[in-house]
Formats: structure tokens, sequence, C-alpha cells
């Protein structure tokens, strides 16, 4: 499976991914622009959707595109390291770059290992993995978005899905076993939304009903 990388560059990819993915825009973005602790309020969670419950949203913008790249980030760089080498060394090194950022964004380091719920990240990781299969999930976001107006229902079903798009457009294993890991997260951090969304609970978009978890 890592035939063709060495155990270098793996360990660069996995190192600079985890820490470019560590970033916590969401916190910088808020304590820059005077908002109040974006970990004091709604779910605690320090991605786009919580920021956005600080009424800036024009910083809940700047942390989507921060989270987003971040992955997007990470693979690219370990694309560019492997352009002389096979399509499956890539696809691997890569898949491995993209992971650790998403794991960096779950669990950074700066923020005692509590971090976001993935789902931008998961978004900007796919798109630069592949970006047919980033596009895919991304239009069935907004389809359930539009039918249900429920972000997390959204998000859990186009995560869900990316994997079997992975297959559909035909791009390497290692991206599905990338899309798979992250979407496995994805539901794990989205536990607490899963329960409301049994119980009739969850907040659709746009209302001002306030999160706990």
């Amino acid at each position: 499976m890592f035939q063709g990388l060495s155990i270098i560059q793996i360990a660069l990819a996995v190192a600079g991914g985890y820490l470019l993915g560590s970033i916590p825009f969401g916190v910088i973005a808020t304590r820059l622009g005077g908002a109040q602790d974006l970990r004091t309020i709604g779910s605690g969670s320090i991605g786009a959707t919580n920021v956005l419950r600080t009424g800036r949203k024009d910083l809940a913008a700047i942390t989507l595109l921060g989270d987003g790249g971040k992955g997007a980030v990470a693979v690219l760089i370990a694309w560019l390291a492997t352009r002389d080498a096979t399509d499956q060394a890539q696809a691997v090194l890569t898949a491995l770059a993209g992971g650790a950022a998403f794991l960096g964004h779950l669990f950074p380091v700066w923020l005692g290992f509590k971090g976001g719920k993935g789902v931008a990240t998961f978004f900007g990781t796919l798109l630069a993995a592949a970006w047919p299969v980033g596009l895919l999930a991304g239009a069935s976001w907004i389809v359930m978005a539009l039918l249900f107006r429920i972000s997390s229902l959204a998000g859990l079903t186009a995560v869900a899905l990316a994997p079997v798009y992975v297959f559909l457009v035909g791009r390497p294993t290692p991206i599905a076993y990338l899309a798979l890991f992250m979407a496995i997260l994805v539901y794990v951090r989205h536990t607490p939304n899963i329960r409301r969304l049994l119980k009739g609970e969850e907040p659709r978009i746009g209302s001002e009903k306030k999160v706990a978890a």
C-alpha cells in the first residue's frame, strides 16, 4: 500500500497535515473580531455553525473558508510532493495528509484536543482529494438543506454518501478509505445532533433556538 513512498514522506504528510488541521480558525476569528469566547456559547464547537451563533456572519464565513481550506492545503501539498510518483502512491499520501488534517480539526493540540465537528474540513479535504466527489457531496448537502432546513441532517447525509460517490466516479481506493474514515468521525462528533434528530428537536436553519451540545 505504501510502495513508492518513503517513511519521511509519510511522516511529514501526517504530522504536517495534523498541524494544519489543528489551526482553530473559529477561535482565532472570533478573538480578533471581538466576539465572545466561542467555546462558551451554543454547542461549544469551534466550527462555523457555532461562530454564526455569535451573530457575526463575516466571522462565520472566515471560519468556514479557513476550516475547509486547511484540509485542502494539506492534500494539495501531499499531491505536489508526489507528482513524480505512481497514481496509487499519490492517492495514498494525499489520503494520509487529508485524514491527518481532519483529525487535527477534530482534536487540535492547541485546544486540549477539543475541536470542531468536521463538516467544513470534510468538504475542503474531499474537494482537493477528488473534486467530483466533493461536488457531489456538496450538491447532496444543498438538496437536503433545501428540503429539510436542518444543517446537521444535510451534513450527515452528504458525508454518508461520499464513499459511494468515490466508487461511482472511479477514484482510487485510498480516497474511498479517506471519505469513509472522515464520515465515521463526523457521525461520532454529531452524536448529540443525531439524538435530537431522532427526537425531532434539532433546530432548523435560521432558527433562534439555542443548542446546548
